[in-house]
């Protein structure tokens, strides 16, 4: 099987490829830098086959893709800066990422008859109630700019294809860039007091975890909408920065404990500072996984211990 894999230098294509060169498949890596520029470590996608692709032009994804022939494409490339994507210069480059450049692949897969695998988000539902978020579920009200382009790649995707996963994911922290995770350690390492927004619940995704689960998927021919996020149960920011520091504390990193570093909730109105509108229920119902006998990610309080491990802090 060749899997085409847009987006290698951020955390969930850099991922995936790796997967796919543990199951012996080919995978070829895209971004738009003229060479591969994540993370540089030892694992198999520093050296795999890499074409740097616009996924906005769409004669080169149609010339990139035709040449290339892939069985599936995994398109984990978007613009994912949510406040910047408010910025009124910005809105028409977003636009042309998430939206008009998952169509210009969509319509290259539908010639080639390839599977298509477009990563979504929590933020395509208006995050109101405290009801999970069933992933048939049509009641769309992006509260934002970037949640509307990604509901319109969403809608690209099962409006030209019939073969294609669309898989909603949240909070998502892996090794190759930047996350909440690396975000909050960083940020106690020069501050003596945080307060972490507490009325905003889902929960995390862990781009090694959700890499091999979208392997499981495009062997199989079970498509359609899907929530894929870490199991462990619904948390806030609040909840989640307090067992990243707990277990930190736990590797005997004594400078994240409660008494060089503490850690208070609040509302988001009371944090105050973000441009775009953020959910407040970012619950994702996770059943339809099970249902079609995929094995569900592990908790997110595991991932998160593996990741430490991983990363240096």
């Amino acid at each position: 099987m060749k899997v085409f894999v847009t987006g290698v230098a951020g955390q969930l294509g850099h991922d995936v490829m790796n997967e796919l060169a543990k199951r012996g498949y080919e995978g070829i890596g895209s971004d738009i830098a003229p060479s591969y520029s994540g993370v540089q470590d030892e694992s198999p996608v520093t050296t795999m086959p890499y074409v740097a692709m616009d996924i906005t032009d769409k004669e080169a994804v149609c010339k990139t893709l035709t040449e290339i022939k892939p069985d599936v494409v995994v398109h984990c490339a978007a613009w994912t800066a949510v406040d910047l994507a408010e910025d009124e210069d910005k809105q028409a480059k977003v636009k042309a990422i998430n939206v008009d450049g998952t169509a210009n692949i969509a319509s290259v897969c539908k010639e080639l008859d390839a599977k298509m695998v477009y990563i979504s988000t929590d933020y395509v539902f208006d995050g109101q109630g405290t009801e999970p978020w069933q992933p048939d579920c049509k009641d769309y009200k992006p509260l934002n700019v970037y949640g509307q382009t990604k509901l319109d790649g969403e809608l690209a995707v099962s409006s030209t294809l019939d073969k294609y996963f669309i898989v909603r994911i949240a909070w998502v922290f892996g090794k190759n860039g930047k996350n909440f995770i690396k975000t909050m350690l960083n940020v106690a390492k020069t501050h003596d007091k945080l307060t972490v927004v507490s009325d905003q619940i889902g929960t995390p995704t862990y781009t090694y975890d959700l890499a091999r689960l979208l392997v499981d998927m495009i062997e199989t021919d079970k498509y359609g909408y899907y929530h894929a996020t870490n199991e462990g149960g619904y948390i806030s920011w609040f909840d989640f920065t307090k067992e990243i520091f707990r277990q930190a504390v736990a590797m005997g990193r004594e400078e994240y404990s409660e008494d060089r570093v503490s850690v208070a909730p609040v509302t988001t109105a009371e944090y105050g500072v973000s441009k775009a509108k953020r959910p407040f229920n970012s619950r994702l119902d996770k059943s339809k996984l099970v249902e079609n006998g995929f094995e569900p990610l592990p908790t997110w309080q595991d991932a998160v211990a593996r990741y430490l491990k991983e990363i240096e802090f």
